[in-house]
């Protein structure tokens, strides 16, 4: 498991980590489940796939208050079988981060596969919008259009996260709390640009495809706990 205090540019961060207050905005599509598998194979997790078909969310979330400060991030990520209970987890294949701080402890504290880069984003308006850019160029740009609201849980759910940095995957269990939630199915658009992730996304058959489901979340509490190395 992750120390349980480690020291992160000269300040020790006490596990789990918090997050006090977070938005995100999201979308959730089909691709082909056999390129899917290959893309994340160097893990060694398999998509949970079903009728050849593999699931890839893509996510934009404002970090507004949490022990690893504020900041902006997107994630790429697919759903995958747990090989620790056989259960369904969320295997993060990239996730680009605006602020140095929270850069260094997502790869130092769980593995997580984060760099640097230009993350512009707006959740205030009714389309929510972000994008990733890296010295100006542009990665990809994600539109989302919130939905219906559903109702609150009472109780957080838990998710399994997992990460792959420097040969070694990891698995890092995550309780997510969401106010103010809203989903429709479609509602999403996704331009992707000059990136090797935008190369992947095109070759999965996200470029111009419609999402199975979007969802925004006007307010998320999150806690993270220590990893624990898989293989």
């Amino acid at each position: 498991m992750t120390n349980e205090s480690p020291v992160i540019q000269g300040e020790r961060v006490a596990l789990p980590v918090e997050i006090r207050d977070a938005a995100v905005a999201s979308a959730m599509f089909a691709v082909p489940a056999p390129a899917a598998r290959d893309l994340i194979a160097y893990a060694g997790l398999a998509p949970a796939a079903r009728f050849g078909r593999a699931v890839c969310s893509l996510a934009a979330v404002r970090y507004a208050d949490g022990d690893l400060g504020a900041y902006h991030e997107f994630a790429v990520a697919f759903l995958v079988r747990d090989p620790v209970d056989g259960g369904i987890g969320a295997f993060i294949h990239w996730l680009p981060v605006n602020q140095s701080f929270t850069l260094e402890a997502g790869r130092s504290i769980w593995g997580f596969p984060k760099e640097m880069a230009d993350i512009p984003l707006d959740l205030a308006g009714r389309v929510k919008r972000c994008a990733v850019r890296f010295g100006g160029r542009t990665a990809l740009e994600l539109a989302v259009r919130p939905g219906a609201p559903l109702p609150t849980r009472s109780a957080a759910p838990s998710i399994v996260a997992f990460s792959h940095l420097d040969g070694v995957t990891r698995r890092i269990p995550w309780t997510v709390s969401p106010t103010g939630v809203r989903m429709r199915p479609g509602g999403a658009t996704l331009r992707l640009g000059d990136h090797r992730v935008a190369d992947e996304l095109r070759a999965l058959g996200l470029d111009g495809a419609r999402a199975l489901s979007t969802s925004t979340v006007t307010r998320m509490t999150m806690s993270f706990a220590g990893a624990e190395e898989v293989r």
